[in-house]
């Protein structure tokens, strides 16, 4: 979505300052989500989520903005989902961790495609954080899943856009 300046820019056929992915989106706050039930703190530092027995494997990417459309480096990710058969761990870290965004704000998540847990849509909980700013909690949705349109939690703004099968990326926009 181009917003109404950027749009009148365009057709005066004047320059736009350059942000990333400012033609892209708005950068609108990312809209929050509850944690639910099952966030544990002290997950571990790690950028992929896969254990050795990891099936239907995602790889979730893209950059933590600014409501400038400016990068922000080094923001905290926390990533937590269900396992292939809809169950969280609680005792341990499986499907849980953390990592930080590098110096132009991008991340990548390799993990695996998380089943329903019962009565939600398809998720994965993230929590993202610039330095020294307050945390964003959300939650990232499947696009044509048939579990959103019965998820009373479920919002369309925050489904990731799939690149190609098992890519999804999704920028999130924090106060930084």
């Amino acid at each position: 979505m181009i917003s109404r300046y950027r749009r009148r820019m365009l057709a005066a056929g004047l320059a736009l300052p350059f942000a990333p992915h400012a033609l892209a989106q708005s950068c609108a706050r990312t809209l929050e989500q509850t944690e639910g039930p099952f966030f544990k703190t002290s997950t571990p530092l790690r950028s992929s989520l896969l254990e050795k027995d990891s099936r239907t494997r995602l790889v979730v990417s893209g950059q933590v903005l600014s409501a400038r459309c400016q990068p922000v480096a080094n923001a905290l990710l926390e990533f937590w989902h269900a396992d292939e058969f809809g169950e969280y761990d609680n005792k341990g870290y499986r499907y849980r961790g953390h990592q930080h965004a590098d110096a132009q704000g991008r991340y990548r998540l390799e993990t695996i495609l998380p089943a329903e847990y019962p009565g939600r849509a398809r998720h994965i909980h993230v929590k993202v954080q610039a330095p020294g700013r307050r945390v964003l909690t959300s939650q990232l949705y499947f696009p044509n899943q048939p579990g959103n349109r019965r998820d009373g939690i479920y919002r369309a703004e925050l489904e990731m856009k799939l690149a190609k099968p098992g890519e999804g990326v999704f920028d999130f926009v924090v106060d930084a």
